[in-house]
Formats: C-alpha cells, structure tokens, sequence
C-alpha cells in the first residue's frame, strides 16, 4: 500500500516535536471517561489489570489499548482513545501492562517491547468471556511494536481482529535505543531510567537472590538496564539481543489485516529505519502515514481529540 498522505496540521505552537510531546504527556488533560477494573490471572500465575469502559447500549465492537514505556490505563493518550471510541458505540479494554498499574507484579520479569503472549492470553480472556465480533488494538510506542509484532507474527489471529492501529512505534528498537541515548533527549532518558530504577529496587525486595542493591546502582543509562534486567529477565542474551528479536520491524512483511502506522517526521525518539516506507509499499494491508509534525504521542488537536484518535477512528470505520 502506497504511504498515505497525512492531513495533520499542527497548530503553529505544536510544530516543535519537543513542545508537542511534553504537552500532550504533562499538561493534556481527558475527563469524564469511567474505568472498571478486571484482575486476570496470567498462566504463569502473574496478574495483569483490565480498565475497562463502556459505549451506551449493547455493543460488539471492541478496542484493545496498549500504553508505553512506564505508561498505565489512566494516561490521557489512553483515555482520550477509549473515550473517543465509547462515544462512537465500541467499548474499550485498556491492557495495564506487568507492574503497571500501581502495584509491583509478583514475577521476577516484567513487560517488554516485544513481549507478545501477556497480550495473546489477554485476547483469549476476552474471547473467553465476552462476544465481541469485532475487536481492534491500538498500540503507543512501546505498545505499538507489542501490537505490530502480534499482528505479523502470527499468521492464525482470531478471526475477531479486524484492524491494527499503531502510533510513535520504535519498530527498529536498536535504532530507537541509541536515539534516546543523544542529548537531544537527556530529559526523557534521564526519566525513564529514574522510574525504572525505583522498580527495580521494590522488585529487589521480593527477588533478592536476583536483585542486588549494588546492580541496581550501577545502572547508568537505559542501555545498562536492558543488559542487566530486561535481557536477562526475558530470556535474551543482552540487550542488542533483546532489540533484534522483539522489533517489529521484521514482522511488517507478514501483517495480513488493515493497519495503519503513524509515526511523526519529528519524533525524536526514532531512528530512520521506523519509517518503513519499503515495507508499507509491498504490504497491502499496512498504511503508513508519516506526519510532518506530531512529535512522540503528541499530535495535538483542538477540540477535545488528538488528531491520531480521530484517524485511528476513521480508519476502523473505512477498513472494517
């Protein structure tokens, strides 16, 4: 599919991706949107935490939600999707990641970029229980290479999956990883090592024969924490590793339902190799929309809705 021309136009303030992202993520406020909450348990005996809410009036429409790194089901690019999507008759599960959503799991291992079977049970939990005909997932950068990984690794998805959509995706997760790790982005990296840390050190407290104070304070960038714990937790060899085999560049080729990526021209958080043009040219089923401005889950909009809500909505409308 030839990469779709993008109508996104961001008001004059919001053409700096920094300004964009540090808004939307900080200051962007979503009200009015009800979450129920459902515990499920995992096969390995783990829990994951379901935010459900629901449109007026009986519905078989669903949307899955993924957040990012360190996000949960209350962060407004989250609820601003679900809210959008309840108002328009589709009932929304937001998936809290391991260790996400206010409570440390009971694993030693977590979540990760390519981590792909907490979000299979998910599906099946749901096929399980409900009668949704007509289920979508919408990934955010982490969460995105989740969602697109799923959807081009495996080739028998439930029939139920209709549509993919897919935004501010490091699908090239080494090249992202050394994007984070310039000073262009010293502010984000510096925070994402700070809350990875101080999980660590309340995991250490139940894992102490793997968890040692003194690893834990040798971690000095993002980079040391994917060598030390996320590889090692998930079953890599180091984090170069990890980066090769969970990013979802390499399954794009394989996605077979209609799913549409955007990834802003001026997210500093990717590399050039996230932009797959190449693969979306030979992919009929996969839509690359590449926005001038937008930053890393920013894409502000006037009115309430971000604009990759609104296209995220018309794009299940017209494909499904």
């Amino acid at each position: 599919m030839p990469v779709i021309e993008s109508t996104y136009k961001a008001p004059y303030f919001f053409r700096k991706g920094f300004v964009s992202t540090v808004y939307s993520g900080l200051f962007r406020k979503v009200s009015g949107l009800i979450q129920k909450r459902e515990r499920i348990t995992l096969s390995d005996g783990d829990f994951l935490d379901l935010d459900w809410s629901y449109s007026e009036g009986k519905t078989e429409r669903l949307i899955i939600i993924l957040h990012g790194l360190e996000g949960n089901a209350q962060r407004h690019y989250i609820t601003g999707t679900a809210k959008l999507f309840n108002q328009n008759h589709i009932d929304a599960v937001s998936v809290n990641f391991r260790g996400c959503s206010g409570e440390d799991n009971l694993s030693y291992r977590s979540y990760h970029s390519g981590e792909t079977e907490d979000l299979k049970q998910v599906i099946q939990h749901i096929l399980n229980t409900t009668e949704y005909s007509e289920i979508y997932i919408k990934g955010f950068s982490l969460g995105g290479n989740v969602a697109l990984k799923y959807l081009g690794e495996n080739q028998h998805i439930p029939a139920q999956i209709k549509a993919g959509i897919a935004v501010s995706v490091p699908c090239f997760l080494a090249g992202s990883a050394k994007e984070l790790h310039t000073f262009k982005n010293k502010a984000f990296h510096d925070k994402f090592k700070r809350n990875l840390k101080a999980k660590l050190l309340l995991k250490s407290k139940q894992h102490s024969d793997k968890l040692k104070d003194k690893m834990i304070v040798s971690i000095k960038t993002l980079n040391d924490f994917d060598n030390l714990y996320t590889s090692k937790a998930h079953g890599f060899k180091d984090a170069q590793d990890y980066y090769k085999q969970s990013s979802s560049l390499q399954f794009l080729p394989n996605i077979n339902i209609p799913t549409l990526l955007i990834n802003a021209l001026n997210d500093s958080f990717l590399s050039a190799e996230c932009y797959p043009v190449k693969e979306a040219k030979n992919n009929p089923k996969l839509f690359l929309e590449m926005p001038k401005h937008g930053g890393h889950v920013g894409f502000f909009q006037r009115g309430g809705f971000y604009y990759n809500e609104k296209r995220a909505l018309e794009f299940v409308q017209q494909n499904v």
